[in-house]
């Protein structure tokens, strides 16, 4: 994170750990701000990669799962880089900003990311740069969320998954949330203004639990190579194309959704216990009894108590009404509805 706008930052109260803001004394807190009104926050725990060059939507559609080619200029994406055995390295949400392309990712595995992708490069003409340094990351979510983006002179776009330029760039999400792009130099007059329009300032929790309702997972270091793009729901979501050409794991994306053998989907769910579950950690079903039936994709704190988390399982284990974490005599997970229905 830019030192200037950490320093920002905490003249306002937020303090920092590695990937994380928090802006009270119990993160649970910055949910329950999020669930009760309209929270502005500091996207710590994401990165940003810029593309830049003539051949930079070529060199990208070859290498993710989405077709970057049929991105508009103000048009947003989910999409995803994957092994050659078709397991997710990382999810992102990708849009273009002026002849560039801006790729967030999870902030924990930026840098590897970007050292592995400029390996393609090659003879491309492309530049991939780190942008996290220049480009301040802001989220607006809740029911006044729009209207802080006014009050700041600030563009609204029009539906999900589309973008508005301006001093900053508006990427819209679904859930009444939004990811503004901003060069420090207006980051620091976007903050105070948003927070002058009646956002409360919030933290990386907060955030991450409106991922969570929404579905919407972010991969991080633990869970890379884990799972197919399938598995995370990333074909209901609309981060994967069938119509486009090969790229790393293709084969494998394909085979899985043509040839219908898909035996895990993700779930969101909620656990009573007093420490947040791990990304990786197992869960466990009577079915498949000391062996795992799936693994923890994130978590944050539930408002009132808990914690709520989305779950990659067993599509045969989730009408049981035993899954349990870490081990088959573990807490008990507890099944909440998603935005979007599961095929």
């Amino acid at each position: 994170m830019n030192a200037t706008w950490q320093s920002h930052l905490g003249a306002k109260g937020a303090r920092f750990t590695d990937f994380s803001v928090q802006f009270n004394d119990d993160a649970r807190q910055d949910v329950v701000l999020a669930s009760q009104g309209t929270v502005v926050v500091p996207l710590q725990h994401l990165g940003t990669i810029r593309a830049t060059g003539e051949d930079a939507a070529v060199f990208l559609h070859n290498l993710f799962s989405n077709d970057v080619k049929k991105l508009g200029p103000n048009e947003a994406q989910l999409t995803s880089f994957n092994t050659a055995k078709g397991r997710m390295l990382a999810s992102i949400v990708l849009w273009r900003e002026g002849s560039d392309y801006l790729l967030t990712l999870s902030a924990d595995i930026h840098a590897a990311m970007l050292k592995k992708l400029s390996m393609y490069v090659l003879r491309s003409k492309v530049r991939l740069m780190d942008d996290s340094g220049d480009c301040v990351l802001i989220g607006l979510a809740g029911p006044q969320a729009g209207a802080a983006l006014e009050a700041a002179g600030l563009h609204i776009p029009g539906t999900p998954r589309a973008t508005a330029s301006g001093v900053a760039t508006v990427v819209r999400l679904e859930g009444a949330r939004f990811i503004v792009s901003a060069p420090l130099s207006e980051a620091l007059g976007l903050w105070d203004k948003f927070v002058a329009s009646g956002a409360v300032p919030a933290g990386t929790a907060a955030w991450q639990w409106a991922d969570i309702v929404q579905g919407q997972p972010t991969v991080t270091q633990p869970i890379q190579e884990e799972f197919v793009a399938q598995m995370l729901n990333f074909d209901l979501i609309g981060g994967v194309s069938f119509n486009k050409g090969c790229y790393p794991g293709q084969e494998i994306v394909a085979r899985t959704h043509y040839l219908g053998k898909l035996k895990k989907r993700m779930f969101r769910v909620h656990i009573d216990v007093a420490d947040a579950p791990a990304p990786g950690a197992d869960v466990f079903s009577p079915e498949f009894g000391e062996q795992s039936a799936g693994k923890v994709v994130m978590a944050a704190p539930a408002p009132s108590a808990g914690f709520d988390a989305l779950i990659v399982l067993q599509t045969s284990s989730a009408d049981s009404t035993e899954v349990h974490l870490g081990s088959p005599q573990g807490p008990s997970v507890s099944f909440l509805p998603l935005p979007y229905a599961l095929a």
